[in-house]
């Protein structure tokens, strides 16, 4: 027998027992040695490794990134515009602080009709650095005529809250117009509005340039959405709205008491006996505005007859009846507001000054500056010949709601050459409280009031 050859076995057939499979593809024979998976599998551990490290690495990395991100940086975003953000990881995940609310000097003028407050605010629409409303509650008499004034006052309120924050919607509430939308041309004094008739609302004017504007020009203004009024206001540090609406300073506790507005009251008065002589004047012109203040009249005060002995009963001694009779409501709510203000609230602290007209006319270069520096405004060289020039002129205007320049000590005292005794006495007895309290002197007999060499003004208690 012939021997067969011994032929050893290779190490995988003594280790498995078995022979190895093979794979054939064209002529190549591939043999899967477990020496090499082994050898594979090591090098696959040490890649998951290596790629395990390299996720944490990058975590890491994200991690210090955010933490970067979430701490305060010497620029704002609005100085880095241009810089790519989407470049910085989870940018979107950054909480910022809310932009800081701007902190606006809000001004409310308290007055009311025939005060000389049309000029009075005339020293704050001319300053190129504030936005000035004239009259906005108007639009809410109009609409809600015929009514009385006392109503009227927590719709006034809010309006005001609303315009204080640049909120022009509310004039749409009170359109009087159905179906067409409120433009800058509809708000009631804008044709001698600065910010209407300026660039860039309105190309005819100049907001930076002091002087008064011409009312037929400014008619011709493109009239100008809400949005774009709303636009404007935003970019004034200080905003003037005057009212003759409000009658009490106690409407206003709860804007003087928010936190979130820092308004501030300039309270205008003058001589009542002056006021029932402008009203007289301008009876045509508050015939509707008389109405609504005469039927808040509370029914128990006092009522004297009006007319002069010296005049013959006629519709004329009617309506002048009508515009001094109105004065009853009128200083009773200035004796609230007075009496207020000699209490001292804390909603109130820091918050109001009085000006006498007669103050402001005698004088105007003292008063501007005293009403500036209560409302955080500079006295410009134009601001200065500008009330000068429209309080040493010569003019006697004949529209009564005129403002130009005149003699500003000659209108203060068209009421003691005018009014005859009979009126001055029953306002006198309507005002007496607050004449007192503001300085003003009572006359006795005619010759006192027609004796222009005499003042009849003394100190006022506030």
């Amino acid at each position: 027998m012939k021997n067969k050859p011994f032929l050893l076995k290779p190490s995988w057939e003594k280790t498995f027992g078995k022979k190895p499979r093979t794979y054939c593809r064209s002529d190549t024979r591939i043999i899967a040695n477990p020496g090499v998976v082994i050898k594979v599998l090591r090098q696959k551990k040490i890649l998951v490794f290596l790629a395990y490290f390299l996720l944490v690495t990058l975590a890491m990395l994200n991690l210090a990134n955010f933490k970067w991100a979430k701490e305060s940086q010497p620029c704002s975003l609005q100085m880095t515009e241009n810089v790519k953000f989407q470049n910085r990881p989870y940018f979107h995940l950054i909480n910022h602080k809310a932009p800081q609310v701007r902190n606006r000097t809000l001004v409310y003028v308290l007055t009311t009709w025939r005060s000389g407050s049309s000029f009075f605010g005339e020293l704050f629409n001319q300053n190129p650095g504030v936005f000035f409303l004239y009259e906005p509650m108007w639009h809410i008499w109009q609409k809600l005529y015929p009514g009385d004034a006392l109503s009227l006052q927590g719709a006034e309120r809010d309006m005001l809250s609303a315009l204080y924050r640049c909120d022009f919607s509310v004039f749409q509430l009170y359109n009087t117009q159905v179906g067409k939308n409120v433009a800058t041309r509809d708000v009631f004094g804008a044709p001698f509005n600065k910010v209407i008739c300026s660039y860039p609302l309105c190309p005819f004017y100049r907001k930076d340039v002091v002087g008064m504007v011409d009312e037929n020009v400014c008619k011709n203004c493109p009239p100008q959405s809400l949005e774009a009024l709303e636009e404007q206001c935003q970019k004034y540090d200080t905003i003037v709205i005057k009212g003759v609406r409000i009658l009490d300073i106690n409407v206003l506790a709860p804007l003087l008491a928010d936190s979130s507005l820092n308004l501030k009251v300039v309270h205008l008065v003058r001589d009542p006996r002056a006021l029932a002589n402008s009203r007289i004047r301008s009876k045509h012109g508050l015939i509707r505005e008389n109405l609504q203040v005469i039927r808040s009249r509370n029914p128990n005060l006092r009522h004297l007859p009006m007319v002069d002995a010296n005049y013959k009963a006629s519709k004329r001694d009617g309506s002048d009846y009508h515009s001094i009779a109105a004065m009853e409501v009128i200083c009773e709510h200035m004796s609230n507001t007075l009496k207020t203000v000699l209490s001292g609230p804390s909603w109130l602290k820091g918050k109001y000054i009085m000006v006498r007209y007669e103050d402001l006319v005698e004088n105007p270069l003292g008063t501007l500056k005293h009403v500036y520096q209560f409302v955080n405004l500079t006295v410009s060289r134009d601001m200065e010949a500008f009330i000068m020039n429209m309080t040493t002129g010569h003019n006697n205007p004949v529209e009564p709601f005129e403002v130009s320049s005149r003699n500003g000590t000659m209108a203060a005292n068209a009421w003691r050459t005018v009014l005859g005794i009979n009126q001055i006495r029953q306002v006198e007895a309507y005002c007496s409280h607050a004449m007192s309290v503001l300085g003003y002197v009572h006359v006795r007999m005619l010759w006192e009031a027609r004796n222009l060499s005499k003042s009849l003004l003394t100190l006022p208690r506030i």
